[in-house]
């Protein structure tokens, strides 16, 4: 006798968990199970109570800040289970209700009729290099929030730096000697110079950090692939490869590139056709690196001293792909500006097609396994 599906809506929060069913078939019955803590001992429960009945069980749940720990736990125990993106759930246009008991439902039913589209979660230690390149770039946010708050406190007070670039060492002696008219206002200058040097060594201990753990990772051999691409340093590098896992489980580089939103949004019927900007879907962490990778193919395409010694040891087939994509894509951004382009519709551009190329490296390396 075959046994009977059953698609299982998860919708989780911090403290609850509640459960939608819908059997399979297109007549099959929805119905709401009911609301359990979030408590993986409360679900076994659930699931044994399931299983006893002579169902097959598939799990879905929306991705959120609740993590992938219902994910692995169910996949660990041999259960289906589908983590889907929230922005690509189906939405009911006129619908003005929403609570947990509706969203669970619509999860099992829409799973149910296959219309849900899953997101790729990573291991567990992709994840903690993944939260290490995140916890770098909440540090670099934080720095240029306390530079500009540095800059801001000085020019009100009429301090202007003669030298031409700032954050020198040359600038922070000149920090030391400025002086105020009254102690109060020594004492925030002097709290605004602490917190830019704390953050700085902050993203000094994290970058060293992602160094080190970026040699113990399974993505090792791609973060160093991707190195021998001009623009591509050890932090772009570690964010492609932690955020995004296995390139190669994209079919073609223009699926990866649809996925990290660097492709143009389109609103075209009939005879008319209207592309406009970058749809900005998928992962914006990849993204931002891609387009702050782009500055370096301002120039003439060269192998400088710092790329050739990042290539040493790499198969030749990376190099030439490495080389392949710094002549065309160093040409490309001159041909870009000399057509009057923007400069931020040329770096995306540039954004776009090194993503394709990142994927050739990943596919290469794939081959000589």
């Amino acid at each position: 006798m075959e046994k009977r599906i059953k698609n299982i809506g998860l919708d989780v929060h911090k403290n609850s968990i509640s459960i939608g069913i819908a059997d399979d078939g297109r007549d099959g019955e929805v119905r709401f199970y009911g609301k359990i803590d979030n408590d993986m001992n409360q679900l076994d429960k659930v699931i044994r109570k399931l299983i006893s009945k002579g169902a097959v069980l598939r799990f879905v749940y929306e991705a959120g800040p609740c993590g992938y720990g219902i994910y692995r736990y169910l996949t660990n125990n041999d259960m289906d289970c589908a983590v889907v993106a929230p922005s690509k759930i189906p939405q009911q246009s006129g619908n003005r209700l929403k609570n947990d008991r509706r969203d669970c439902l619509s999860l099992a039913r829409l799973h149910r009729a296959g219309e849900l589209t899953a997101v790729y979660v990573p291991t567990p230690e992709d994840e903690a290099l993944r939260d290490l390149v995140r916890a770098r770039i909440d540090a670099t946010r934080a720095l240029r929030v306390a530079k500009q708050q540095l800059g801001a406190f000085l020019l009100r007070h009429d301090m202007i730096f003669s030298g031409k670039t700032k954050w020198t060492k040359t600038y922070f002696v000149w920090l030391s000697s400025v002086t105020m008219a009254h102690s109060a206002q020594l004492i925030v200058l002097q709290e605004y110079i602490d917190t830019v040097t704390d953050c700085i060594d902050r993203v000094h201990r994290l970058t060293e950090q992602i160094r080190l753990q970026s040699r113990q990772s399974s993505r090792h051999e791609l973060i160093q692939a991707l190195q021998a691409m001009r623009g591509i340093s050890l932090i772009v590098a570690a964010t492609i490869a932690s955020e995004l896992g296995d390139l190669t489980r994209f079919e073609n580089p223009g699926k990866l590139m649809a996925f990290l939103g660097l492709i143009p949004s389109e609103h075209s019927s009939g005879d008319q056709v209207k592309k406009g900007s970058i749809t900005k879907t998928g992962n914006r962490h990849v993204r931002n690196a891609l387009v702050e990778a782009t500055h370096a193919y301002r120039f003439s395409a060269r192998k400088s001293r710092t790329i050739r010694k990042r290539q040493e040891d790499l198969p030749k087939k990376v190099i030439d792909i490495s080389w392949k994509a710094q002549c065309r894509l160093c040409a490309r951004y001159q041909y870009f500006m000399a057509k009057g382009k923007k400069v931020n519709v040329t770096k995306t551009a540039i954004a776009r097609e090194i993503a394709g190329f990142s994927w050739a490296i990943a596919k290469e390396l794939s081959k000589a396994v």
